[in-house]
C-alpha cells in the first residue's frame, strides 16, 4: 500500500536518497561533466525520467509508457542518483541539516518518477517479458541501495547532523525525519566493516532475486490455475457471479464455458454458494496450494533460503532474530509484545470457531448431507447459518452493493469528514496505463483548492496481481514547492456483464471503503518532508481499517446501497439483519488472518535451520489448536505479504495491531454526539491521524487524538469477543 519504494532489499532508506548536488558546494569534474551531459540527454529522450508534464502539477505519462525503456530508465536514474550521493557525500561545508538531510529529501527525482511506471508494471500489467526486466535488475537495485547505505562519508554526515546540538532548534518534524534518516543507516549495515559489509551487500542481492522469483511464482499459479466449468456445473451461483464467470472465460478464449480464476475475489464467492462440493474442493485445493504444486513454481526452498539470508544478516547487526530487528522501530517493539497481544485474542477466536462449526455440521447432519465439516464447506454453511440464524441472505445484500454507488459512498464520506470534493477527469485529459482506469479531481469543498488527483483501477484482468491495494504516484511536500497528491486505488472486481452493475460482496465493500482509507491518507497528508509518508507498519492499516466504519452508518446505507435493478433502496429490515450478524463468522475471520501473523512472527524468531516451511507450517498451526476446518488466510507458499518482499515481513500482526486502534477510536465516534460524522472527532482524526502521517511518533499521534493509549478490550467489544482490560502501548 504505500508509495512504491524498492521492496527488494531489507533498506527502510527511502527511494530519494540521491539527487541533484549543490552547485554552491560541488565542483564537477569533466567526467561528471560529460557524464551530466549524457544523463540529461537520455533523460530528454527516456519519457520514463521526464518530469510529469501535462495538468494538475504533473502526470504520469502512461500513455507513452514502453516497456523497452524500463530498464536503462532504472540504470539512468540509479547513475544518477550516485552521482549526486557522492556530491552530497563529499561537500566539504560542515554538515548541516540543510546540506545533508534536506539535500537527501530533494534528492532521487528521476528515480521516483521511474519507480511510478515500475510498480505499474509490476502490479498493473505484468507480463513475462517485464518479469524478465524484473529478474535482471532485482540484484542490481539491491546492490544500488546497499552502496548508499554502505557509503561511509554520507553515514558520518549524516551522523554528525544526528548528534549535533542544533539537532535540538529543528521543528518536530525535522527531528523526526533526521532520526529516521540516521536509523535507517544504522539498522542496514551502515555500521558494518570489512567482510561483514560485503557480505551483507551479497545478502541483500540474493534476496532480492528470490523474494521476486516469489513474487513471480504466485501470479504464475493465478495465471496457469484456471478452473472452467461448463452450465450443468453452475448449481447455486448467482446470477451475477456467472455472468460474470463466463465473461472471464470469454476473454481466455473459452467460449461457452464459465471460469473460476485463482483469485480470492473468484474463489471466495463460488465456495459460498456452489452447491457441487466436488468443485468447491477442487476450486479451495488450487487457490490454497498456489506456490505449493512441486513444480518448478514450488516457493518452498524459496522460503527456507529468505529465513536463512535475513536471520544471516541481522545476526551481522547484532540482533538474536529477524523479528527483533524488524519491530525495534515499530509500535510493539519488540516480538514479544506483537505475540503477547495475538495470544491475548487467539483463544476466544478459535472458541468462536468450534461454535460456528457446531452451527454448521447441525444443519448439514439435518439435511442429512452425511459430511463432516472441512475447510471447502465453511463458507458454504456459514451461509447458511447466517440465513438460519439472522435471516440475511449474502446474495440478496449483493443486489445492493453495486460498485459505482459505493464510490459515490465513499465521495460522500470524504466530503463530510474530509471536506474533500471528486469530480471526474475528462476522459483523455489525463493519461492512464487501461482502460478500466478511471481518474478524479480532488479538492477543497469550500475553498476550491485542488489537492490531488485519485486513480482507480477495480477489476481483475490477466497480468494484475491479486488483491487491492493502494498507492500514490506523487505524495504532498512543500519544503521544495508545493507537489500535490497523486493517489490510487487498484482491486480486482470481477467485472459484470457488458451493460450491468458490477455487485459485489459485503466483505469486498468493506474492503473498498479500507483501500480508499489509505487514499484519503496520502491525500489529506500536511507534511513538509518526502520522508514524513514513510510509514510505520503496524500503525498505517489503522486508517485505512477505521474508515470501513463509515460503511455501516445511516447516512450511507440509507443514501447508497440502492437495488442495481429497480433503484429502491436497501429495505430498513435488512438493514437492521445486517447489523445483527456483524459479529457473524467472526470466528472465521479473526482466526484465518490471526493464523497467517502468527506463523509469520514464528518463521522469523525460530532458527532457520530447524525450519522446513510444509512440515513446520503445519505442525506449529496443530501446536497452536488451529481448527482443521480453517487454513490460514495466507499459506507460506503464497505468503506475499512476507516472502514476496520485506514490506509485512515479521509484521503481518501489524492488522491486529492496528484493529485495536481500529476499535478504540470507533468508540470515540460512537461516543460524541454526532456520531461518526462528530465534526469535533472528526477534525481530531483529520489533524492528529490522517495529516500527520509519520512526522510524529504514531504513539503520540494517538493520544493526542483520544487523549490516552489504546485498550485492547475495546477491539474484544467489537468482535464480541469476552473482554479483557489492558492497554497495548
Amino acid at each position: 500500500m504505500g508509495k512504491f519504494k524498492s521492496s527488494l532489499t531489507a533498506m527502510a532508506v527511502i527511494i530519494a536518497l540521491g539527487a541533484c548536488s549543490d552547485p554552491k558546494t560541488t565542483e564537477a569534474t569533466d567526467k561528471d561533466a560529460q557524464n551530466t551531459e549524457a544523463s540529461q540527454q537520455a533523460q530528454f529522450n527516456n519519457v520514463l525520467l521526464q518530469e510529469f508534464k501535462g495538468p494538475y502539477g504533473g502526470v504520469p505519462a502512461f500513455d507513452k509508457m514502453k516497456l523497452e525503456d524500463l530498464k536503462p530508465a532504472l540504470e539512468q536514474a540509479m547513475q544518477l542518483n550516485l552521482a549526486e550521493i557522492e556530491a552530497i557525500a563529499n561537500n566539504e561545508a560542515p554538515p548541516t541539516f540543510d546540506n545533508v538531510i534536506v539535500e537527501m529529501e530533494r534528492a532521487g527525482a528521476e528515480l521516483n518518477r521511474v519507480f511510478t511506471y515500475y510498480g505499474i508494471y509490476s502490479a498493473n500489467k505484468s507480463s513475462p517479458e517485464f518479469r524478465e526486466i524484473q529478474a535482471e535488475m532485482s540484484p542490481k537495485l539491491s546492490a544500488f541501495f546497499t552502496q548508499i547505505t554502505q557509503n561511509e562519508k554520507l553515514f558520518e554526515r549524516v551522523k554528525a547532523v544526528y548528534e549535533s546540538e542544533a539537532l535540538s532548534t529543528l521543528t518536530p518534524e525535522e527531528q523526526r525525519i533526521t532520526w529516521m534518516t540516521y536509523n535507517n543507516f544504522a539498522r542496514n549495515g551502515a555500521t558494518l566493516d570489512g567482510e561483514a559489509k560485503k557480505r551483507y551487500a551479497e545478502i541483500n542481492e540474493e534476496l532480492a532475486t528470490l523474494q521476486t522469483k516469489f513474487s513471480t511464482n504466485i501470479l504464475a499459479d493465478e495465471e496457469n490455475y484456471v478452473t472452467y466449468i461448463t452450465e450443468a456445473q453452475l448449481e447455486g451461483l448467482p446470477d451475477s457471479f456467472v455472468k460474470a464467470a463466463k465473461a472471464a472465460a470469454e476473454s481466455r478464449g473459452e467460449q461457452g464455458k464459465y471460469a473460476i480464476t485463482n483469485t480470492r475475489s473468484s474463489m471466495d464467492p463460488f465456495l459460498t454458494y456452489s452447491t457441487n462440493r466436488e468443485l468447491r474442493e477442487k476450486v479451495w485445493r488450487t487457490y490454497y496450494n498456489r506456490g505449493d504444486n512441486g513444480d518448478s513454481f514450488d516457493n518452498n526452498d524459496i522460503i527456507k533460503r529468505i529465513l536463512t539470508l535475513r536471520d544471516e544478516r541481522v545476526a551481522l547487526l547484532g540482533y538474536d532474530n529477524y523479528a527483533q530487528w524488524r519491530l525495534e522501530d515499530r509500535m510493539a517493539k519488540n516480538p514479544e509484545n506483537a505475540m503477547d497481544l495475538m495470544m491475548k485474542v487467539w483463544p476466544a477466536a478459535i472458541a468462536r470457531v468450534e461454535e460456528e462449526v457446531a452451527d454448521m455440521q447441525a444443519i448439514a447432519d439435518k439435511e442429512d448431507a452425511g459430511i463432516t465439516i472441512e475447510p471447502w464447506d465453511y463458507r458454504f454453511y456459514a451461509e447458511k447459518v447466517r440465513k438460519a440464524k439472522y435471516d440475511l441472505d449474502s446474495n440478496e445484500v449483493k443486489q445492493y452493493l453495486q460498485l459505482d454507488k459505493l464510490r459515490e459512498a465513499m465521495f460522500y464520506v470524504a466530503g463530510r469528514v474530509f471536506n474533500f470534493n471528486f469530480s471526474p477527469v475528462k476522459e483523455g485529459e489525463v493519461p492512464v496505463f487501461h482502460e478500466d482506469v478511471k481518474v478524479w479531481e480532488v479538492t477543497d469543498k469550500d475553498s476550491g483548492e485542488h489537492i490531488g488527483l485519485w486513480y482507480l483501477d477495480p477489476f481483475a484482468r490477466q497480468g494484475k496481481r491479486s488483491g487491492a491495494w493502494a498507492t500514490t504516484y506523487r505524495s504532498y511536500t512543500t519544503f521544495d514547492g508545493k507537489k500535490t497528491v497523486l493517489s490510487s486505488n487498484n482491486s480486482n472486481f470481477v467485472k459484470g456483464a457488458d451493460g450491468e452493475a458490477t455487485l459485489i460482496s459485503w466483505d469486498d465493500a468493506e474492503t473498498y471503503f479500507h483501500e480508499f482509507g489509505h487514499a484519503l491518507h496520502f491525500l489529506a497528508s500536511d507534511v513538509k518532508y518526502p520522508s514524513s509518508h514513510s510509514g510505520v507498519r503496524d500503525y498505517t492499516e489503522f486508517q485505512s481499517q477505521l474508515l470501513e466504519r463509515w460503511l455501516t452508518t445511516d447516512e450511507v446505507i440509507n443514501n447508497y446501497l440502492v437495488h442495481h435493478e429497480t433503484g429502491e433502496p436497501i429495505p430498513a429490515e435488512l438493514v437492521e439483519k445486517i447489523k445483527k450478524a456483524a459479529t457473524f463468522n467472526e470466528g472465521f475471520a479473526t482466526t484465518e488472518y490471526m493464523a497467517s501473523a502468527i506463523m509469520d512472527l514464528k518463521y522469523h524468531t525460530t532458527d532457520p535451520s530447524k525450519i522446513e516451511p510444509d512440515t513446520f507450517e503445519r505442525e506449529e498451526l496443530n501446536k497452536l489448536g488451529m481448527p482443521k476446518e480453517i487454513v490460514m488466510r495466507h499459506r507460506s507458499p503464497h505468503f506475499g505479504h512476507v516472502f514476496s518482499s520485506e514490506g509485512y515481513a515479521a509484521a503481518y500482526y501489524g492488522y491486529m495491531w492496528a484493529e485495536v486502534l481500529t476499535a478504540d477510536a470507533a468508540e470515540a465516534f460512537m461516543e460524541a454526539p454526532g456520531g461518526f460524522y462528530d465534526k469535533e472527532v472528526g477534525d481530531r482524526l483529520v489533524k492528529y491521524l490522517f495529516a500527520v502521517r509519520n512526522a510524529m511518533d504514531p504513539a503520540e499521534a494517538y493520544r493526542k487524538f483520544r487523549g490516552r493509549d489504546a485498550n485492547v478490550e475495546a477491539l474484544m467489544r467489537d468482535r464480541g469477543f469476552p473482554v479483557t482490560v489492558e492497554p497495548i502501548m
